[in-house]
C-alpha cells in the first residue's frame, strides 16, 4: 500500500495559493485516476480528518490524502492515517511546496528536515522521524514576508511553469507507486525545459 499525502489549507480563500500545491498535484493524481477505467476507486470524504480516495493502481493500493486540519498541524491528520491503514514510512510520499526551490524543480528525496516548512516540522514531530520519502514542488524564494508570499497565488508568468510542473509531480508520484525510489530520485531530480 501506498499513501501519498499532499500539504495545503482548506477552503476556497487558499485554493491557488503557492502553499496549497501538494493540494493541486493530489487534484490532478485524482482527476488521472478517473479517467482511467482500469483503476479502482473509493472516495471518502472525512477519514483522519481527511478528503481521502482509496484507489487501486498498477496493481498497487493507493492512498490519495488532502489533510484538512490547515498546514502547520498536518502531522495530525498524516499520522492518524498513517496508524489507521498502517502504511510503512517507506511507502509514505508526501507532497508540498519549496521556497528552497525555483518555480519548476521537484526533488524527491528519502528522508531529510523539515526545512523550516511547518507542514513537514508537524508531521515530522507527529511521526517521531524524518525518514519518509517526500516531494518538494519549488515555488520559489519569497519577495518580502514569507506568511504573506506562501499564501499568495502564483501569476500568469509563474503558471506557465507551474501547470507542466504539476503534471511532472503526478508522473513523479505514478513512478513512486510503481518503481522503487531511487530510481524515481534519478529519474525525476532534474529540472525540465518549460515546455516539455
Amino acid at each position: 500500500m501506498k499513501l501519498i499525502v499532499g500539504l495545503g489549507n482548506p477552503g476556497l480563500r487558499y485554493q491557488y495559493t503557492k502553499h496549497n500545491i501538494g493540494f493541486r498535484v493530489i487534484d490532478a493524481l485524482h482527476e488521472k485516476t478517473q479517467h482511467n477505467r482500469q483503476i479502482s476507486r473509493h472516495i471518502q470524504t472525512s477519514v483522519c480528518k481527511s478528503l481521502v480516495m482509496q484507489t487501486t493502481w498498477h496493481d498497487t493500493s493507493v492512498i490519495l490524502a488532502k489533510p484538512m486540519t490547515y498546514m502547520n498541524n498536518s502531522g495530525v491528520a498524516v499520522a492518524a492515517l498513517v496508524n489507521r491503514f498502517e502504511v510503512p514510512l517507506s511507502q509514505l510520499c508526501v507532497v508540498y511546496d519549496d521556497v528552497h526551490l525555483d518555480i519548476g524543480v521537484l526533488r524527491i528525496r528519502q528522508k531529510g528536515s523539515d526545512g523550516g516548512q511547518k507542514g513537514m516540522k508537524s508531521i515530522i514531530h507527529r511521526l517521531g522521524t524524518n525518514e519518509f520519502p517526500r516531494l518538494r514542488i519549488g515555488i520559489g524564494e519569497p519577495v518580502g514576508n514569507m506568511v504573506d508570499y506562501v499564501l499568495t497565488e502564483f501569476s500568469e508568468a509563474e503558471e506557465i511553469e507551474i501547470e507542466p510542473t504539476i503534471h511532472r509531480a503526478v508522473d513523479a508520484v505514478e513512478a513512486f507507486v510503481t518503481d522503487d525510489i531511487l530510481t524515481v530520485m534519478n529519474r525525476f531530480n532534474r529540472r525540465e525545459p518549460v515546455g516539455k
